[in-house]
């Protein structure tokens, strides 16, 4: 049974989640504050973690930052500010999904299954990679190799890495991107593919991924 942490300081939605995450067949352990939260996380191994902003303590975007120093453990971001200020700044923590309150239970759970089946596939194609330049993608967990230096990638970040250089040669658009790795559980600007592809560039210090302005990315094929 795959086992979430719930991180919200609002003790009725923190329930509300408790009770309709079970119901969906989750083993579920919950925290109120960002040094509890650390604390469980430790500990404890888990699946996923839904994670609030507005926290006592230690608040959402300071236990991201402490567990991407460790872990690439998929984060679902929760929160009442829907600015785009926030949103890029979780995006810019490696969070994996974002959803605002008030929220549909109904769409969470199903934002919470596509990012665990995206983690499943993932870990069960096997020990593959796919080489470019100096690049290695490794198919079997979220780690891009450069230069012989590894780095861990958050599932989107590897998903569109992945999606350019499958497609080698081939204008990807953002709304490609969109489509096919967000498809559903996706609200908001299609500029959230920029904010992945210049994490990409600044973590991996790599040149290979152009910009076709106005339009999105490519990769060019290999001679």
């Amino acid at each position: 049974m795959q086992n979430i942490l719930i991180v919200e300081d609002d003790m009725d939605i923190q329930e509300l989640l408790r009770e309709f995450l079970k119901e969906a067949g989750y083993e579920v352990t919950s925290a109120s504050d960002g040094i509890e939260a650390m604390d469980l996380f430790v500990k404890n191994k888990y699946d996923l973690i839904l994670l609030d902003i507005m926290l006592p303590k230690i608040d959402g975007f300071g236990v991201c930052e402490l567990i991407r120093k460790q872990s690439q453990i998929p984060i679902i971001m929760l929160t009442a500010l829907g600015g785009e200020e926030e949103q890029i700044r979780g995006l810019d923590l490696q969070v994996d999904d974002y959803i605002t309150k008030p929220f549909s239970v109904p769409i969470l759970i199903r934002k919470i299954a596509a990012v665990l089946r995206r983690s499943s596939r993932t870990q069960e194609e096997g020990h593959k990679a796919i080489e470019y330049q100096n690049l290695s993608l490794n198919l079997d967990n979220y780690t891009a190799t450069v230069d012989g230096t590894a780095y861990e990638l958050t599932q989107r970040e590897f998903e569109v890495l992945r999606e350019l250089l499958t497609h080698q040669g081939r204008i990807m658009t953002r709304q490609n991107l969109l489509d096919k790795l967000w498809r559903y559980d996706f609200y908001g600007d299609e500029r959230v593919v920029d904010t992945h592809i210049k994490n990409l560039r600044k973590k991996l210090g790599i040149e290979f991924i152009q910009t076709v302005r106005g339009v999105g990315y490519k990769i060019d094929k290999e001679n």
